[in-house]
This record gives C-alpha cells, structure tokens and sequence, in this order.
C-alpha cells in the first residue's frame, strides 16, 4: 500500500535532521499562533482561498523568501565543505549527501526563488500598469500559485522521507534512468518539475491574455511600459519553452516506471536527445528568468535619474530579438557533444549575436544617467551591482560562445561562476530593486534605506569573494560538484569562496531585519504622496 516508503526513508544525516527539524518545529509554531489568535477562517478566506492578483502576488513571494533561505544554506553548506575537505579531511557532508544539496539548490534557487520572486512581482505591478482590475483568469492565478507552492513542498519533504536526486538539477540521464538511480529521489525532482511547470505554463497564458485583451483604452503596444513589454516576451517564452520541459519529464518518467527506453542507448534510446530537449527549454528559462528583471531595471533607473527612459522603441526591438534568439543558441551549453564544427559553429556565431541587444539595453539603462540627477537610493545600488557584475557574466559567456574556449572550461568551476555571474547579479539583484522599489506601492511605508545598503554591499561584496574565485579554480582544472579534492594550491581559493557565502548569508539575514525594523517604525516611513521616491520626470 505505501509502495518503497519504508524505516529507511527516515533515515537521514545529523544536518538533514536538523533541517527536517527546524522546518517541522517551525510548521507546528505557525499552527499554534493561528490557533492561539484564532486566525483560521482569516487566513482561509482572506488569503489561501483569495483569486486577488495582488495578495497571490505575496503569496509567491513569502514562499520565495523561504526558498531563497533555504537555496542560500544549500550553498553554505557546499562552499563549507569545499573548504575543509581537502587532502586526509573528508569534510562534513558525505557524497551522497553533497549531491542532493547541489540538486535541490539549482532547483529551488531556479524554479521556486528566481521565479517565485518573478511572479510575484508581475502579479503586483502588472495589471496596475496596464489599467486592469486583475489578470485575465483569476482563478487560473490561484491554481498556478498552489501548484507552485505543491512543487516547493516535495524539496521539503524530501528532508523528512526519503531523500532528493542527486544527479544535478538538469538530472540528465543515464544517471537519472532506474538503473543507476532506482530510489525516489529522482522521483522527486520529477515531481518538482512537472507540478510547478504545469503552474507556471498556466501563468504564461495567464499574463499573456492579460497583457493583450485587458489593457486600459488608449494604451498601444508602443506606450505599454518597458517592464509590461518584458513580461509579455517572458510569457511567450514561457508558452513555448515549458511545454518542452513537461513532456520531456514525461518521458524521463515512462523510462524509469514503464521501461521505455526513451533516453537510453537500449533499442534504439538516446540520451543526447534528452539534453538536447532540456536545453531547448533551458536557454529560454534563462531569459525567462533575466528579462523582468531588465523590465525592473527599466523602471528603476529614469525614476533615479530623473529623467525618461533612454531609446523606448530600440529597447522594445532588443526584446523581441532576445525573445527570438534564445530559442537558437541552447547547443552551446554541450558544445563537446561532437556535433560536429559547422553546428558548433552556428549555435557560437548565435550566442555572440545574442549579446548584442542585450548590450543596447545596457547602454540604454547608461545613456539615461547620463547628465540625469541621479539619486543613490537602495533600488539604485542593487542597479549599479548589476551592470558590474552582470557585464562580468555576459564577458566571460561571450568568451565561452566560442566553441575551442568552451571545450576547455565546460564542467569547470568557470561556468558555475559564469552561470551566477548572469543569474545573481541579473535576476536576484534585480529582484532586489523592484522588491525595494515598489515595497511601499503596497504596504504604504518605506524599508530602511539604511539597513537596506548594508545588505547590499554584503551581498555585493560577498558575492565576488564568492564567485570570483571560481574563474580561478576553472582555468585551473576544478570540476563542478566536487566535495572533496586534493590539489594544495584550490583550498585558499575555495576558503575565499566559502568567506563569500557567508556575506551573502549575512547580506539575507540584513534583508531580513531589514523588514522587521521597517514594520516596526512603519508609521515613521509612511508615504501619503503617492510618489514615495520623488520620481516624476516631468
């Protein structure tokens, strides 16, 4: 009846039961305080049964925050053992235990804190922006949010019963396939991708019919907002690229539960089809991710620079021509499949091209500081963070388009760092701004400013001493996902690394008290004008 759930699905290592603990301590705190306080039917009435684009857009992003904390001890935990295990020390995690950690942080860090934080915003500012009372399907908006939220659960769970994938948060077969993986952690990658993704392809339609049927009289596509513009192109990425990724779990599913043999050399089966498939959804999912936060940063800047937005109608084009691209540039990610040079080629040649509108943009966002009264607000420095590190990112990703390059770094350390480089300083420190930004669209008060900016240059700060050092460990031939190593001269550089995390962490924590003192001193920071940043351009 209870299929392999067995004594041994309980099991666990001294940190997972800590983090199984916690988390079920936590849940039971939570219960009693709304049974203490009476607050069941509130909470059930006003909030968890809502269809309200606004308190389904928080929703996504309490569940975020708890993600993106739970992402980031992932990468501590990683960066720590990476810098004691080295030579006769084996550190503190066993193997096993290392690659379930990496696994569920790609996945949470990917699908539940980049893109929860993401959906949420749009659910907030976007029908706001076009002049709409909410999105096109109400309801489809909560089925999308539980099924996101069912998806972040089963990376929960896993710390209680049983345990996580270890292949790697691409789970690439045949490692992923029941021969070498037969318990149920790839079960629960599977299921993690599935029930998420079906939510997130219902919210792309969603925003998508929202975006062209639910504008208000007189808005054209051409004086929609940059960030509405980014919104739409991420949708219509969403609607073509996560159908790729659910059927291709699909198959991966009937592989390990029918023994179809889809993606393994067995009659016929391939697994470079597999990751061909994923990354056909993959690239997309980057710009997925990277382009709402170009639409924030768009609004971000000419707010503190007082002035309008440079260059409106190329920065539409640079987002039609990224939208396009990303679906032919995904064989870059496994240049060394022997594809053969002419493929090689190509999909190098479309990667390069692929920088460039996103450079204009850049420029852009540069052009409208310019001779601008800029104001170094908090959403301003999580901007300038950006342009840093991101153009950092975008660099070395140019550098590995070209295919002789690639085959030297790939699987190294310098992808892993140009992979965050991009993710992090692109969408987590754009996440930021607008988080900042519109906080008192919505609750009426400021945050700290103060407390604000020391959270961003920990994070700042400890991201480069987290990640720069990892261009360092690729060229000097460290691999990805390694827990132990015994090559003398990498461990000061993984201690730098490990340094860095712990900012970072420190840097969340600040993000953290950063919203207790401002809920404290709420009535201080209150905004009556409308206007909270003093940015009308006009």
């Amino acid at each position: 009846m209870f299929g392999r759930l067995n004594a041994e699905a309980f099991v666990h290592d001294w940190i997972e039961i800590v983090a199984g603990a916690s988390m079920f301590l936590g849940a039971l705190l939570v219960i009693f305080l709304l049974t203490y306080y009476k607050r069941w039917k509130w909470l059930w009435r006003e909030w968890l049964t809502s269809v309200d684009h606004k308190k389904i857009g928080t929703m996504y992003i309490i569940v975020s925050f708890v993600m993106l904390a739970k992402g980031l001890s992932d990468a501590w935990l990683m960066r720590g053992q990476q810098a004691i295990a080295f030579g006769d020390s084996m550190g503190f995690l066993t193997a096993p235990h290392f690659q379930q950690i990496f696994t569920a942080h790609g996945v949470t860090m990917i699908f539940f804190a980049g893109m929860g934080f993401l959906f949420g915003l749009i659910n907030l500012i976007l029908p706001l922006q076009i002049g709409a009372r909410d999105v096109a399907f109400p309801f489809l908006n909560s089925l999308s949010f539980w099924l996101f939220s069912a998806g972040a659960m089963f990376i929960m769970v896993s710390l209680l019963v049983g345990f996580y994938a270890g292949t790697g948060w691409s789970s690439y077969p045949p490692l992923a396939g029941i021969k070498y993986n037969p318990g149920v952690g790839v079960d629960y990658w599977l299921w993690t991708i599935q029930v998420s993704g079906a939510g997130t392809l219902l919210s792309g339609i969603n925003f998508f019919v929202t975006i062209l049927k639910m504008r208000c009289p007189g808005m054209t596509l051409m004086r929609m907002p940059i960030f509405v513009w980014t919104v739409l192109a991420t949708m219509v990425l969403v609607i073509f690229a996560f159908p790729i990724l659910t059927a291709t779990a699909g198959m991966l599913t009937t592989d390990r539960l029918l023994d179809t043999r889809i993606f393994t050399p067995d009659f016929g089966g391939s697994p470079m089809m597999y990751i061909n498939l994923f990354w056909a959804w993959g690239h997309p999912e980057v710009y997925i991710l990277v382009l709402p936060a170009f639409g924030i940063f768009s609004e971000v800047v000419p707010v503190f620079s007082h002035k309008k937005l440079f260059g409106y109608t190329s920065m539409v084009w640079a987002i039609i021509a990224i939208t396009f691209l990303s679906f032919i540039v995904w064989l870059h990610h496994f240049f060394t499949m022997g594809a053969g040079a002419n493929v090689n080629a190509f999909f190098g040649i479309m990667t390069m091209i692929i920088a460039l509108p996103t450079g204009v943009k850049v420029f852009n966002w540069l052009f409208t500081m310019f001779r601008g009264k800029i104001r170094f607000a908090t959403p301003m420095y999580w901007f300038l963070g950006f342009i840093i590190i991101f153009t950092i990112g975008g660099a070395a990703g140019v550098l590995m388009s070209i295919p002789a390059a690639d085959f030297q770094v790939h699987n190294s350390l310098f992808l892993i760092a140009h992979f965050h480089f991009v993710i992090i300083g692109g969408v987590l420190f754009g996440i930021f701004a607008g988080y900042s930004y519109w906080f008192p669209k919505f609750t009426g008060f400021k945050l700290s400013e103060k407390i604000g900016k020391y959270a961003f240059w920990c994070w700042f700060i400890g991201f480069l001493l987290a990640f720069s050092p990892l261009y360092l460990l690729g060229f000097m031939g460290a691999t990805r996902r390694l827990d132990h190593y015994d090559v003398p001269e990498w461990q000061p550089l993984f201690i730098i690394a490990g340094v860095g995390s712990f900012l970072i962490l420190c840097g969340f924590a600040l993000q953290v008290l950063q919203l207790y003192v401002s809920f404290k001193r709420r009535h201080q920071n209150e905004d009556r004008t409308g206007d909270p940043w003093n940015g009308r351009t006009l």
